[in-house]
């Protein structure tokens, strides 16, 4: 396969690809059925490849789709990386054995939706949820802006809009929307009222694969933010001063690629509440965690919130014209999957390099 043969046009283009790619590299797949249907009626799963020792002490997670849509990107990544034999040497020779979890959330990736068939973004998912949640008080104020009777938006609602943007910023905007709510299930960026059936079974592959793992690094791969083919790599871990300089001291690259944190306001990401890297934490404490996520650039914010707008509307709207729902499911698309030979090379290249250095730290 050529590196543009690694990327897909659908999820179940991608399951197969990533299916076959395990196989040809001699790895056994474990699948994780989902309850629902994908968007041609297809079965949907949570794939998991392991490669290296079962009783290794030292476990590199490879993950995609954790935003469903977001998968067509990450799963190229994993298809290239089990195709590549030289890499994959690298870290049978340090002593690091892989885990590829493909499509942690299938439904959101077949039917080209952020979040889970529950409309909940996973990475706002992993809460206590015995204890009260985090308000937001920003997304109150706009939900009822975001979401218009008609679509496209009127001039009004658009004017409105721009007005709470113009009033507050462009960073308390992105804020208020996308750091995570729990008042509104229909809404964006809802984390949910309970474990969604990602986060559940996730934490079965971690507590499967991670038991025996002194040292766990994770890499979760992320599109939609930043500058496009940029890979950003946002620390994922607790706001701990020894574990963000570890971080960096694994993946700054001697400053060229910096380690950001949500935590010191060097991210394009806002503050989050809910983050799935939580689940390593919980499930396998005996290790000692090291993550990012590897979020990697398309078009502009504005244009990224306004496609995904769009799309809960549509959601929201089941009785909108084919021609009006195809172009919204496309706009959505774009917005975090750019297909293009060059953005995929960027893509894989920098995906590469942050693997590479992720087998040096464990192993160092």
């Amino acid at each position: 396969m050529t590196l543009d043969d690694c990327f897909s046009h659908s999820y179940g283009e991608a399951r197969r690809k990533f299916i076959d790619a395990a196989g040809g590299a001699g790895l056994l797949v474990e699948s994780k059925r989902h309850p629902e249907r994908g968007r041609e009626g297809e079965d949907l799963a949570m794939d998991v490849a392991r490669e290296g020792d079962p009783s290794a002490s030292k476990v590199l997670i490879l993950s995609s789709a954790c935003h469903g849509v977001e998968g067509f990107c990450g799963s190229g990544v994993q298809v290239a990386a089990l195709q590549d034999r030289e890499w994959r040497e690298h870290a049978r020779r340090k002593g690091v054995a892989v885990l590829y979890i493909h499509a942690l959330n299938p439904y959101g990736f077949s039917h080209i939706r952020r979040t889970t068939q529950e409309n909940v973004d996973l990475n706002r998912n992993f809460h206590d949820f015995s204890k009260p949640l985090p308000q937001n008080a920003g997304y109150r104020e706009l939900h009822d802006l975001l979401f218009p009777r008609e679509w496209p938006p009127s001039k009004e609602n658009d004017e409105a809009l721009a007005a709470w943007v113009a009033k507050n910023g462009q960073m308390a905007y992105q804020a208020a929307i996308s750091s995570g709510q729990h008042e509104y299930p229909r809404g964006m960026y809802y984390g949910g009222d309970s474990p969604t059936w990602s986060n559940r079974t996730l934490r079965e592959v971690l507590r499967t694969h991670g038991r025996r793992a002194g040292r766990i690094a994770w890499i979760d791969f992320h599109t939609g933010l930043g500058p496009s083919g940029l890979g950003e790599r946002i620390f994922a871990g607790p706001d701990d001063p020894v574990q963000v300089a570890r971080a960096r001291s694994w993946w700054d690259g001697g400053g060229k690629t910096p380690v950001t944190s949500i935590y010191d306001g060097s991210s394009t990401s806002a503050k989050l509440t809910g983050m799935m890297w939580a689940s390593a934490i919980e499930e396998c404490p005996q290790a000692q965690y090291t993550g990012i996520a590897l979020e990697y650039g398309t078009q502009p914010l504005l244009q990224v919130l306004h496609a995904l707008r769009a799309e809960h509307w549509l959601e929201q709207h089941p009785e909108a014209p084919p021609q009006l729902a195809a172009q919204i499911k496309q706009q959505m698309l774009d917005a975090f999957y750019t297909d293009t030979p060059e953005w995929k090379r960027r893509i894989v290249e920098q995906a590469r390099e942050a693997m590479v250095q992720a087998v040096d730290g464990l192993a160092g």
